[in-house]
């Protein structure tokens, strides 16, 4: 029976499938895979037509992948693919001998001797390739998977643009010939250190089980998800394979870039690889493959009209060209990562990897390979088409953009029908960058990871929620279950000032509903800031419930927020029972923002009761918020706190001009109230009150529900206080009776 591999020997094997990658870059970008091949092939004198059968035979020796699946899986698929992949790179040696073939047997024999190797190089690929695929889904842990796709092509980006650099240097500086044999030994020399570090990658032992077991290769086919992801596989890949291969003709013979800066053009690509692999990685990880893979997608329907567009025969031409290769780089990982994901985690089932995995690399290499044979036959046979249509040149090329314009749009699709590993849509997903600033989010996320004590921890949550992009709201929910209360307390905080999420709703309501009164109700206040209606059940639970009266009394005041009528008679009830003050007030400022009209009797008794001026204040705008604007009340409040008789005067004025306008006041309770009007100018405020409350006595009772009982208590309570002593009228009743005058 065969060790299993642990989760810690795959994660302790992940560096050595780093180097081998990263060693491997180097050989395909100069042999195979880059420019360079190309360009080779080109000073061949191949014609398209041979340039694409040559590059064709890759991809198309996957056929036998079906074939050679069990042999792999009886010797192991460790021990197949380094069997196989050591014997492409000893094959490639023979690329070397291009020179002696060339001059001794001329260009024809150095076309078939090329091709030749490249069999051979092909079938010994496809194997390893066969065995690889169910080796990779093995050794990489699902939990880190996009992680490792991400990483890994950081590591390979890098490698290729430094590759390609040297590439490009080469081809300048030495008769081309030589620099190309130059090239091919240096990447036969990487292609053997790859080989080397390889064979420390755990796993892949042999499993004559899984060989020898009754195949099924229909019941794969008959997967529908596996289908339409081969399906969507087959456009996308021809909308992007026969452009990827023929674009450095392109900008060679039309754009008019010397070979040199073509090969640089592969700067650009790896460029955006490099600098989005992390973010795509760790999105596949976070968010799931298929918004991944889909908005990837997405990005390569846009880079054949841009390189269609692409200014000819300019010798500023190379910029832009980078620019868009850059785009293509991050369009191209996007898919790539997505997608292996996806074929990984969610589409491919580990009992039945062999028949899945085979069948996908043997789909892959006749899409892969026919797309190459043809855009070289298409190229050929469309050499005559030119002309002008808009700013579109048509040309050779015409029909390879406006292929690979369109099939990855129908590839987006076809995918979208596939199950997601994740709740979140490609909508959703484009979504997370469009609100907030996605740039200072990531550096946020980064410095979250990288904080090295409390206060930084505090200081760049605090930082996330400022930000208020939803990229954060997996650290933000991990600070909310951090250890240290400083960092929940903020978290609470930030969280506040992010926009409504159903899972930093659930968050919160787990931490108004724990045992902690002071992250309690500070839950519980965040919960009405975020204007949420899906908060209301919690708080309503925590208002009946909770053992503390500050989570009580925050609970009902983030109901008013809320607007939840349905916890009125709630409301009426607990503050008709309710002897502490701090819970009247609150269950009052609820009611007030609730506009309970019925609660004008209860507020007004607990505005007489209370003697603490900021509680009769709140209990006062409550009453306020039942009757009109609260606007007004507080413009009102700042007038009078600024100077009381000015504030007071100006509001009888307005008053009495506004009687006067509706015809509402007869002449002695006008000359009354002017005269009250005039006495708070001159800031006696006992003798302007005494002629308001005298003035407003023949007035008709005030309309709104309410407001009339108003009246009469603040009116009531004024009289009483002046004739108890001579002082300044109470703010709270001279305020509210100013205001509730406003109904007028």
């Amino acid at each position: 029976m065969s060790h299993e591999t642990t989760t810690v020997e795959k994660l302790r094997g992940l560096p050595w499938s780093y180097a081998t990658n990263i060693a491997n870059t180097v050989f395909t970008q100069f042999i195979y895979f880059g420019s360079v091949f190309v360009l080779f092939l080109d000073h061949l004198g191949l014609s398209k037509t041979e340039i694409g059968f040559v590059l064709a035979l890759t991809p198309l020796a996957a056929l036998i992948a079906p074939f050679v699946a069990p042999y792999t899986a009886r010797i192991g698929y460790k021990r197949a693919f380094v069997l196989y992949y050591g014997g492409r790179k000893a094959v490639t040696v023979l690329l070397l001998l291009t020179p002696v073939v060339l001059s001794a047997f001329g260009g024809r024999s150095a076309f078939w001797f090329v091709a030749g190797v490249a069999a051979i190089f092909s079938l010994s690929r496809a194997v390893s390739e066969t065995a690889y695929f169910p080796w990779v889904q093995e050794f990489v842990p699902n939990s880190v998977r996009g992680k490792y796709s991400a990483t890994s092509n950081i590591f390979t980006a890098f490698t290729g643009f430094l590759t390609v650099w040297v590439a490009g240097i080469v081809i300048g500086h030495t008769s081309v010939l030589n620099g190309f044999m130059l090239l091919f030994a240096a990447g036969i020399v990487a292609g053997f250190v790859s080989v080397w570090a390889c064979t420390f990658i755990p796993g892949g032992a042999p499993n004559p089980a899984e060989a020898t077991g009754k195949r099924n290769l229909r019941a794969a086919v008959q997967d529908r998800d596996f289908r339409n992801y081969l399906l969507g596989l087959a456009l996308i890949t021809l909308g992007t394979v026969p452009l990827a291969s023929f674009l450095p003709l392109y900008l060679q013979d039309l754009v008019g870039l010397n070979p040199s800066a073509v090969v640089f053009i592969q700067m650009g690509t790896l460029l955006g690889t490099l600098s989005s692999s992390y973010l795509w990685g760790w999105a596949a990880d976070r968010y799931g493959s298929k918004p991944v893979m889909i908005t990837g997608a997405a990005l390569l329907v846009i880079t054949p009209l841009l390189w269609w567009l692409l200014p000819r025969q300019m010798a500023w031409s190379l910029y832009p060209a980078l620019g868009m290769a850059f785009l293509q780089g991050v369009g191209n990982l996007g898919w790539g990562i997505g997608a292996g994901r996806l074929l990984f985690v969610t589409i491919v089932p580990t009992d039945k990897r062999m028949d899945y995995l085979a069948l996908y690399f043997f789909w892959a290499g006749i899409i892969s390979g026919g797309s190459q044979l043809l855009g070289g036959r298409v190229l050929d046979l469309t050499q005559s088409i030119a002309g002008q249509w808009g700013p579109l040149t048509l040309d050779p090329y015409t029909p390879i953009f406006l292929i690979s314009l369109l099939m990855p749009l129908a590839s987006i699709l076809l995918l979208r029908a596939i199950r997601a590993d994740s709740p979140f849509s490609t909508t959703q997903f484009a979504g997370l960058f469009l609100r907030g600033n996605p740039f200072l989010a990531m550096g946020s996320l980064v410095r979250f990871h990288w904080a090295k004590d409390e206060e930084d921890t505090v200081a760049v949550t605090e930082r996330m929620g400022t930000i208020r992009s939803p990229l954060a709201v997996d650290e933000l929910l991990e600070s909310l279950a951090d250890p240290r209360f400083n960092v929940r307390f903020e978290a609470i905080l930030a969280i506040a000032r992010m926009p409504a999420d159903e899972r930093l709703i659930a968050g919160l309501v787990k931490t108004l509903e724990g045992r902690n009164p002071a992250l309690s109700v500070l839950a519980a206040w965040a919960l009405g800031r975020l204007g949420d209606e899906h908060a209301q059940a919690a708080l309503r639970a925590a208002l009946d419930n909770s053992a503390y009266r500050s989570v009580q009394a925050h609970s009902a005041r983030s109901l008013g927020t809320l607007g939840d009528r349905s916890s009125v008679p709630l409301l009426l009830e607990r503050l008709a029972g309710e002897e502490d003050e701090g819970l009247q007030v609150a269950y009052a400022s609820a009611l007030g923002r609730l506009g309970a009209v019925e609660a004008v009797g209860p507020l007004l008794r607990l505005l007489e009761s209370s003697e603490d001026e900021m509680t009769r204040l709140e209990v006062a705008l409550a009453l306020a918020r039942l009757v009109g604007d609260e606007r007004h009340f507080i413009r009102l409040l700042r007038q009078l706190r600024a100077e009381p008789g000015t504030g007071a005067a100006q509001a009888v004025a307005g008053l009495v001009r506004h009687l006067v306008a509706e015809g509402n006041v007869g002449a002695e309770a006008q000359a009354t109230l002017l005269a009250s009007s005039e006495a708070f100018a001159q800031n006696r405020m006992e003798v302007g009150t005494a002629q308001l409350l005298a003035g407003i006595e023949t007035l008709p009772r005030l309309a709104e529900p309410g407001a009339d009982d108003i009246r009469r208590v603040c009116a009531a309570g004024l009289a009483a206080t002046r004739l108890v002593a001579s002082l300044d009228p109470p703010l709270d009743y001279l305020l509210l009776l100013l205001f509730v005058l406003r109904a007028w």
